[in-house]
């Protein structure tokens, strides 16, 4: 982006030195790179011969055209197909109307006032996907506590609790959920299909039904919130159960889930990019260094306890290339921080991006994923870690979500 000097001039102080900054690092990084090309260009390796491609089978054929089209014919969803609120009335009808006791499917509808179809059958898979039914026996369904929580909830928390609970319970819907929990919604509707389709093989068919699902159970389950004209999806982990009863997510067992397929090596380090001076500084050691443990990197910062000698700019570029990935506190704007975030920016090095705020993080960064956090919530510590934790692991699986230029 390329802005006349006057307009330049006219942005606000932070805007005008971090736009300045960006394109001095361009040039610094330019120049290393060049240098860095120069020093292994005799190295004289000589290319791998390219591998002739297989040929697909008939078979693998018919799996992509599956895969890149969308879900065949008839074949059973993996997510609910119906908002929790809107998959409710079969269970319910089966509480008030047959006191909550086990029923067949087809009874159950009965109970409802509905006739049976292939669209009730697929109403009563969704509410089962929710928990708000249950199967005691084959062919048989029955109300859970759930259902009754939100049916006749006994005090005030009793219906939200268990609507999110629902929520946390269905395949696909959690799994989205709690890779946005902390964030901003993408503001087009574009980058949350790209998401859905890629990161968790939402069926293309199906990828709009699937989101507008995904929205209203987040809306039905208070779990947005406006802030500066975006959509932020409220963390609830680590939600103590005596004080309203919601089942908290494993945060353990979804970063396993989430790591699957990723690899990492004990080489593997995350280089972090903060303030040193407290209280910022001080989450190094309570934050950001066990949450990269956690993800199986080696956690580096660029102060005097890890880099004693030489000049600290070659030390600090070093560490950015060796980095797998980064992550960067914005929190309070420190300059450093901005010219340590430019060179990694420079280098296309995949940045996981936290801040307190959305004031300290740079106008042009803000599309990419940020986790806030919220220092007033008593459980913002431990929320942060598990959280930066799987934005790590993800940041490895699908860098283009965590790199600004991922084509420049």
């Amino acid at each position: 982006m390329t802005l006349p000097l006057q307009n330049i001039l006219d942005l606000p102080r932070p805007s005008f030195y971090f736009l300045l900054l960006r394109s001095t690092l361009v040039a610094v990084a330019s120049a290393y790179m060049a240098e860095d090309s120069a020093q292994h260009a005799t190295a004289g390796a000589a290319p791998a011969k390219a591998k002739g491609k297989k040929k697909k089978s008939s078979k693998d054929k018919k799996s992509a055209r599956v895969t890149n089209g969308g879900t065949k014919p008839g074949a059973p969803l993996g997510y609910p197909k119906h908002p929790i609120l809107k998959c409710l009335r079969i269970p319910q009808a089966v509480l008030e109307n047959n006191a909550g006791k086990e029923c067949t499917d087809r009874e159950a509808a009965k109970f409802a006032g509905i006739g049976w179809s292939g669209q009730v059958q697929v109403e009563i898979s969704s509410a089962i996907k929710y928990g708000l039914f249950q199967r005691p026996s084959p062919g048989k369904v029955e109300p859970t506590d759930i259902t009754r929580r939100i049916v006749r909830p006994q005090k005030p928390t009793d219906k939200i609790d268990a609507i999110r609970e629902a929520l946390l319970k269905a395949p696909l819907i959690s799994d989205i959920y709690k890779h946005y929990r902390g964030e901003n919604l993408p503001d087009e509707t574009s980058f949350l299909a790209n998401t859905a389709t890629e990161s968790f093989k939402i069926p293309s068919d199906r990828v709009n039904e699937f989101i507008s699902v995904f929205l209203e159970d987040l809306e039905a389950a208070q779990l947005l919130e406006e802030v500066n004209d975006k959509k932020r999806v409220l963390d609830i982990t680590h939600t103590p159960s005596e004080a309203g009863g919601v089942a908290s997510i494993t945060t353990d067992d979804h970063l396993k889930k989430v790591s699957k397929g990723v690899t990492v090596e004990a080489t593997d380090t995350c280089f972090v990019m903060m303030p040193f001076a407290n209280p910022i500084g001080g989450y190094y050691a309570a934050i950001y260094e066990p949450a990269i443990k956690k993800a199986g990197l080696t956690p580096v910062r660029a102060d005097t306890d890890i880099f004693a000698t030489g000049k600290i700019i070659d030390q600090i570029w070093s560490g950015l290339k060796r980095a797998r990935v980064l992550v960067a506190e914005l929190t309070g704007r420190n300059p450093n921080v901005l010219y340590e975030l430019g060179l990694a920016h420079a280098l296309h090095k995949p940045v996981v991006l936290i801040s307190s705020n959305e004031a300290d993080v740079p106008f042009d960064v803000r599309h990419v994923r940020v986790i806030y956090y919220e220092l007033t919530d008593p459980f913002w510590g431990e929320k942060l870690i598990a959280k930066v934790a799987e934005n790590i692991i993800s940041a490895i699986k699908n860098p283009q979500e965590a790199i600004q230029f991922p084509n420049g």
